[in-house]
């Protein structure tokens, strides 16, 4: 076991909504602001700073606020008395329901509800829609895109009391939950019964399951698990008029008609609010390795992927990337430590089964290859739990320490593997000194680059040079704008740079069918006018 010992000589230090719906034409814009009235103030409301200073051509600014009806004391006895106790007015409390994770979209919401049950659910919506009440869905409030919080003055109709496991089979492994319960607290539940989540993110901690599949998220396991449209069996689902849609089921086989909760995976809460999801789980793997290798060229990292699955073959659980620039961050900010030699780019490889002799030994012969042949500088590899942690935070926490870099453009796109790095080259020439930091990191497993581009502060003249030409390169390349982060509010009128006019216009008819009076998360993952 040679090749162990070289690479554990290296010891881990500290470490208008659409033009189907003709009754939201009559929004306008005034000046450079978009006018927003509320409790009897004016504001100019603009996305990209929570609320100033914009680009008024930015396609990705909040567009003017629909007639929906706005909150009533009448409304507020209604809730209060469906949900004593849980009916949220105090304007403290509402605050961080009312800004996004980033920090870049911050609505004006004065009405928080917690229902705990998907009757409480359906009794909201269906009061809602009555009275064109606008209703913004919120699981863990972790989107990188707007789509989780309130635009203007939407009721926040959170999940986060929703957190119970419904059942688990511990034969199939199938787990049925309410919406609101936490990722990680899903993984704990399970590993304690010896599986695990198909899924795993760097957000666990504070994401629900019920935004993960409104988002469709994709994740660190996606290369060895697939994605939730595979993994996730059934929904139960409340629609805009608040009629429960049970799909809730355990099969791993259903070929009876139309597969209906495909709609409402990556859908964000526009055309129905997910209250219950059942899932296949697999079983805890019993050997788990983290290998930690330089490349000195995007290219080797390539080729070490393409050795990888060729060696590796079913134990691969994940190969991700980071630039050096991405690590720069990681030291600078978060004092993380890097246990091995300086490189142009790093990997983190997972493998995952159920013998650790057996696993061992091919990863041993892994890495005697990709070390011998040179396409690999250098690595380390860690087996004990707190050392694979401390490796996989060099992954899971870029985006913490991309938020002390002042403000940070993000874009979360898919591209044929070979292309992934070529973006991030060419938006650094394109930008030159305009931006304080390009960098670029993701899941090379599935060809998903982050691709993140920082300043000092909001700058909507390098927003100006960022887009569309991100956009237009992706589109270029047959990619997709959003591979796992969704549209949302920033994204929604890119929509065409992926797919085709048909299919957005299918989309639009869709969502007027199940959400006639666009209740339901409106301004977010639909363009403004659909063509």
């Amino acid at each position: 076991m040679g090749i162990f010992q070289r690479f554990a000589r290296l010891p881990l230090k500290p470490l208008c909504i659409w033009s189907l719906c003709p009754q939201y034409s009559t929004a306008f814009t005034v000046g450079r602001g978009l006018i927003v009235r509320s409790s009897q103030l004016i504001q100019h409301r603009y996305v990209h700073s929570r609320g100033l200073g914009a680009s008024p051509g930015n396609l990705g600014a909040a567009p003017p606020r629909l007639p929906f009806s706005r909150v009533t004391q009448e409304d507020l006895a209604f809730f209060k008395t469906l949900l004593p106790e849980r009916t949220i007015t105090d304007p403290d409390l509402l605050k961080s329901c009312n800004v996004d994770w980033l920090k870049t979209v911050e609505g004006n919401s004065e009405v928080l509800l917690r229902p705990k049950t998907t009757e409480e659910v359906s009794q909201i919506l269906r009061y809602c829609n009555e009275r064109n009440l606008a209703v913004c869905p919120q699981g863990g409030n972790t989107g990188l895109v707007g789509g989780s919080v309130p635009v203007f003055d939407e009721i926040i109709l959170s999940t986060s009391l929703m957190n119970q496991v419904i059942t688990f089979d511990n034969i199939s492994g199938i787990l049925t939950c309410q919406a609101g319960c936490v990722l990680e607290n899903l993984s704990n539940y399970l590993e304690e019964r010896d599986f695990i989540m198909p899924l795993d993110l760097g957000a666990k901690g504070s994401c629900h399951i019920g935004g993960n599949v409104s988002t469709n998220a994709g994740g660190l396991r996606l290369l060895r698990y697939g994605s939730l449209r595979g993994t996730v069996l059934g929904l139960e689902v409340v629609l805009a008029d608040g009629r429960v849609l049970n799909c809730l089921a355990t099969l791993r086989k259903d070929n009876t008609g139309y597969d209906l909760k495909q709609l409402f995976i990556g859908s964000e809460g526009t055309l129905g609010v997910i209250t219950a999801v059942s899932i296949l789980c697999p079983r805890k793997p019993r050997a788990v390795n983290v290998a930690f290798l330089g490349c000195s060229s995007f290219q080797q990292l390539l080729e070490t992927f393409q050795c990888c699955r060729g060696m590796l073959g079913e134990i691969l659980s994940a190969f991700e990337f980071l630039d050096a620039s991405c690590m720069s961050l990681l030291k600078k900010h978060l004092k993380l430590t890097n246990p091995i030699t300086e490189s142009p780019f790093y990997i983190v490889i997972e493998t995952a089964g159920s013998n650790a002799a057996h696993d061992e030994e091919k990863l041993h012969n892994f890495l005697e290859e990709v070390m011998s042949s040179s396409i690999v500088t250098d690595g380390t590899v860690a087996t004990e739990a707190t050392k694979i942690k401390a490796l996989w935070s060099l992954r899971e926490r870029i985006t913490e320490a991309l938020t002390h870099e002042g403000y940070t453009y993000k874009y979360d796109i898919s591209l044929p593997v070979e292309k992934i790095y070529d973006l991030v080259q060419d938006m650094r020439g394109h930008l030159g000194g305009m931006a304080k930091n390009v960098v670029g990191y993701g899941h090379v497993g599935d060809g998903n680059l982050h691709l993140n581009i920082t300043s000092p502060s909001k700058d909507p003249v390098l927003l100006a040079a960022i887009e569309p030409y991100v956009y237009e390169w992706t589109s270029e390349w047959k990619g997709s704008i959003s591979a796992e982060h969704g549209l949302g509010l920033k994204k929604r009128n890119y929509i065409y740079y992926s797919k085709p006019s048909e299919a957005v216009a299918l989309m639009g008819s869709i969502k007027a069918m199940l959400d006639p009076k666009g209740i339901l998360n409106p301004y977010k993952t639909l363009p403004d006018h659909i063509h």
